[in-house]
């Protein structure tokens, strides 16, 4: 864009994500070490083909590329007849060979779309294309930030690691937009099971980013050609999260459209995420496709596909998993969503609501579980192995063993934070059934202890047998079922 200065609300966002997904294999892309390097020592994980010495020489892992088959057809993506290698060339410390396996024009998934919910609208967003790649290593920083740093230390256990690059369209026109599509993105992945967003630097964001006028912007949100070609745009590098991407984005494009707006030229550059000072950093100007000289990579043959999107099985999507929800369990949207925000949670769902009826399964598990488990910065893969205790505790309440209110409020907290079963912190506790005539004895305490109470049941106030019906379940510590002991207040009272 020219620098000519403007108003701020005159121009639009425009960003275009660049996606890497570590893949889930056990292996790396091109040779036979571990991708298991999160807690490993430096440099542990390596190999000649990693490391790119002389005379090593790749060979692809059949697992990434299967993977990268599922993602192309949950994106419903056309998978080409062939698809090929090449070489991107740079240097960089973490990157031995000096150049990086990647694809160029010939990638395994090209023009593909994905549907996300943005402030109650359902769009589309386009996918140019998605691609295998290795990683390159990391870089440790020492004594500060990147532009900051004492010195600077390469661990190359990541290098080889099989990435996939989804490269969007230019279809955002916010950072809100941005992190709704990556919790999508995520969401789709897991569901395929390629994809583990518990391992640290498992998604990786590179975005596009410019500002163009906003009488460019169509009504459905469209940009010309011309419109983008204009506009000089930056990269923002080293984002790691949604919420990472939300605030680098927005402070990138109020950065911009604050220089617009003092007539500054926005320069065409790489900019790093400065997730510590949220603000974004100038790294160097943007490379442009040639300067990358791309060529083809000699040791991997071009790679046959076409056939595998026929044989290769998805399993069933959040969408269409949240539509079946709705239709076979009757839940609403809302519940519907909670219970198939993971794969694992849905799972969780289906395995107790083929014990109990579809809507108490929902209540005990959208509800008491996912949220005690929120609040303890815990997730469902936590207690997978404990369905049996769960279900046990709900086979409780259903059988008045114990009160909905103990079972939600002691016993369910205490098996969380203590690890113990359900009939343990029962005994301990001293939450089991109350017995009968203590129920009947508690009843006629309250009665003779609070006669105004009393007076004004029979004066017609609705309040009053709710506080006696607090008085016994506090009598009782909370072991009575509330509707008996209403029913035998009344009783008592209507004599």
């Amino acid at each position: 864009m020219t620098a000519q200065a403007v108003q701020r609300e005159d121009l639009a966002v425009v960003i275009g994500l660049e996606v890497h997904v570590q893949l889930e294999t056990d292996t790396k892309i091109f040779c036979g070490c571990s991708t298991d390097v999160a807690d490993a020592e430096p440099n542990t994980h390596t190999c000649p083909v990693c490391l790119g010495l002389p005379g090593a020489l790749p060979v692809l892992n059949e697992a990434a590329v299967e993977s990268a088959v599922k993602v192309g057809k949950a994106i419903d993506a056309d998978i080409p007849e062939e698809t090929t290698f090449h070489r991107k060339n740079y240097f960089y410390p973490d990157l031995p060979k000096g150049f990086q396996i990647t694809q160029y024009d010939a990638p395994v998934c090209q023009d593909g779309e994905l549907d996300v919910e943005v402030d109650g609208e359902r769009r589309t967003v386009g996918i140019q294309r998605a691609h295998l790649e290795e990683d390159p290593g990391s870089l440790q920083h020492e004594g500060g930030s990147i532009d900051r740093a004492d010195y600077t230390l390469v661990n190359y256990n990541r290098a080889g690691v099989p990435l996939m690059e989804i490269v969007t369209d230019p279809d955002f026109r916010g950072a809100e937009e941005v992190r709704a599509f990556l919790a999508k993105l995520e969401e789709v992945l897991e569901y395929l099971g390629v994809f583990d967003s518990q391992r640290d630097g498992s998604l990786r964001i590179d975005a596009n980013l410019s500002v163009v006028p906003a009488d460019e912007v169509g009504e459905n949100g469209e940009i010309s050609e011309e419109a983008l070609e204009d506009a000089n745009r930056t990269e923002v590098k080293n984002i790691s999260s949604h919420r990472g991407a939300e605030k680098a984005l927005s402070y990138e494009a109020t950065r911009q459209k604050n220089a617009v707006k003092r007539g500054r030229e926005i320069q065409q550059e790489t900019r790093h995420w400065d997730e510590g000072r949220g603000v974004t950093v100038s790294m160097r100007s943007k490379e442009e496709e040639k300067d990358y000289r791309y060529f083809r990579e000699a040791d991997l043959p071009p790679l046959q596909v076409s056939d595998w999107k026929q044989k290769l099985d998805i399993p069933e999507l959040p969408d269409a998993r949240r539509e079946r929800f709705r239709d076979e369990y009757g839940l609403s949207e809302e519940a519907a969503s909670k219970l198939t925000s993971t794969k694992q949670v849905a799972d969780f769902y289906e395995d107790v609501a083929g014990e109990y009826a579809p809507d108490l399964a929902a209540t005990w598990v959208a509800d008491n579980l996912l949220g005690e488990l929120n609040y303890r910065d815990m997730a469902i893969t936590d207690v997978e192995g404990r369905l049996d205790e769960f279900m046990r505790l709900i086979e409780l309440v259903a059988d008045g063993e114990i009160t909905t209110k103990n079972a939600e409020e002691v016993v369910l907290r205490e098996m969380l934070d203590e690890g113990e079963d359900p009939e343990t912190v029962i005994d301990r506790e001293g939450l089991g059934k109350a017995d009968e005539g203590a129920v009947e004895g508690a009843v006629e305490e309250a009665i003779e202890e609070n006669p105004d109470a009393v007076e004004d049941y029979h004066d017609g106030e609705g309040g009053a047998l709710n506080f006696l019906v607090g008085q016994v379940m506090q009598k009782t510590g909370g072991s009575a079922d509330p509707g008996s002991v209403n029913q035998l207040l009344r009783e008592r009272l209507d004599e």
